[in-house]
């Protein structure tokens, strides 16, 4: 089982990587399928039946209508976030759903999508899509799960056990920290260069540093997005949109000279966050890392990077996703990154330890360094909860971001000031917050059936 560093970044749309991403990724998928086995044409109707957390938060996380979208031929890597809106009203509207772009379909909300909150046994993130012919015949039918961070698994996956089928051999394959600590010491290399002979299994050197590129230009343009809109988030809490104001005020503090470096530092970082997570929350075009309620952490870090040291050299970003990326591996393969299988620590925790370690990475420090900024980046978000107000990813989200975007620098400057030696390793606390995700309680998991989700007073 072999991860890229492009499996962990991945240019999609708000607001769930789980439980938006994902859905519309596994019935494009369906669609596909029905293509590739000529049967489009046989299909009557469509029935979605939602799983578990993708039942409880599903609406509020838009998993309905990103199913939709999939099943008429929309990906979220591409798909112009301005159209969705019109899509789904006409298709709710008009009672009909365009399979994959080509064969018009019955369609009716009330009937065909159906939401189960009792999870399937593989994932608590589950959705069983089923295809009719005109007699009520089943055409095709596959069982999905959206295991985090877009990543799904169909049925035939799952009986197998595989998180992803991607078996190519890489020079130097790693499941724990410690044995990429062993090999970056045994070949005398920086995670950063250790990542990027792996990634060359799959691509040039040229594509690998182009494509960053890319994900780091959409991170930039999401971050000025959040910096210019402004008004309420949809969904009905009525949050309003903080960051532009924001943003203006400290434009005013930095004109005025009258301020303090290091609080207005933490503040651009908070900032930073905020526009992400808002631009994420109403649906706009993000970046994966290593999820979408997380997707607010990496680039803060690296645009604050990038504005306060002025390093604006394509080496040092193409490393810190690089090095963001080994972190990211660790945390999917032992434990997980899905909120629905071990909380908020799986998301914001494993988002934090990425980017401390991306940092770590770019300001000079040793693998050991970055392994130890890594970890301190996780444990300290060890037994966070997802417990979203209203099913929607923003309370308290939003702000937790912008929170664990100021804990990865500290956690990476703190790891630099040492030799690398600490008494807790990257590994432990990986393997405590999987055994913490297991014994945390399911309402605490991306279900909004506990904590702040019943207990916040809605106005």
């Amino acid at each position: 089982m072999a991860l890229s560093v492009f499996d962990l970044f991945k240019v999609g749309v708000g607001p769930s990587s789980s439980h938006t991403v994902g859905p519309m990724r596994a019935a494009f998928t369906f669609s596909q399928d029905l293509k590739e086995h000529h049967q489009i044409s046989q299909v009557h109707n469509i029935k979605i039946e939602l799983f578990g957390s993708l039942s409880s938060t599903g609406i509020g996380h838009g998993t309905d209508k990103a199913t939709i979208l999939g099943l008429m031929g929309y990906e979220p890597e591409s798909i112009d976030t301005q159209l969705t809106e019109n899509l789904i009203k006409t298709t709710l509207e008009q009672k009909y759903l365009t399979l994959n772009g080509e064969q018009r379909i019955a369609f009716d909300y009330s009937q065909d999508v159906i939401f189960i909150d009792e999870p399937l046994t593989y994932h608590p993130n589950a959705m069983r899509l089923t295809a009719y012919g005109a007699q009520d015949q089943v055409v095709y039918q596959n069982t999905y799960y959206s295991v985090g961070g877009g990543f799904i698994v169909d049925e035939s996956q799952s009986q197998h056990g595989n998180v992803v089928d991607d078996d190519t051999p890489i020079p130097f394959p790693f499941r724990t920290a410690k044995q990429l600590l062993a090999l970056c010491k045994q070949h005398n290399l920086s995670v950063s260069q250790l990542m990027l002979e792996n990634e060359k299994c799959w691509r040039s050197e040229t594509e690998i540093r182009s494509k960053i590129m890319h994900i780091w230009q959409v991170m930039q343009t999401c971050i000025q997005n959040g910096l210019q809109n402004e008004g309420i988030l949809p969904g009905g809490l009525n949050v309003r949109r903080r960051a532009k104001k924001i943003h203006q005020q400290l434009i005013q503090k930095k004109n005025s000279n009258l301020i303090d470096t290091t609080f207005t530092a933490m503040e651009w970082v908070n900032l930073f966050a905020l526009a992400v997570n808002e631009e994420n929350a109403a649906g706009g075009r993000v970046v994966t890392a290593p999820t979408n309620g997380a997707a607010g952490i990496i680039p803060a870090v690296l645009y604050y990077y990038v504005t306060f040291s002025q390093d604006l050299s394509e080496e040092k970003i193409v490393n810190f996703f690089l090095s963001a990326a080994a972190v990211g591996i660790l945390c999917k393969l032992q434990a997980s990154i899905s909120g629905a299988e071990v909380g908020c620590q799986g998301e914001v925790g494993s988002a934090c330890s990425m980017a401390s370690a991306g940092l770590a990475e770019i300001l000079g420090g040793t693998p050991a360094q970055v392994e130890h900024a890594a970890e301190i980046g996780l444990e300290h978000n060890l037994g966070l909860t997802c417990d979203p107000v209203g099913g929607l990813v923003q309370i308290p989200c939003i702000e937790r971001n912008a929170i664990a975007a100021v804990k990865a620098i500290n956690a990476a400057q703190m790891a630099l000031h040492d030799d690398g030696e600490h008494f807790i390793s990257l590994d432990k606390v990986i393997q405590t917050m999987k055994e913490t995700g297991k014994d945390m309680s399911d309402k605490y998991k991306e279900t909004s059936k506990g904590g702040l989700a019943v207990n916040a007073i809605e106005c």
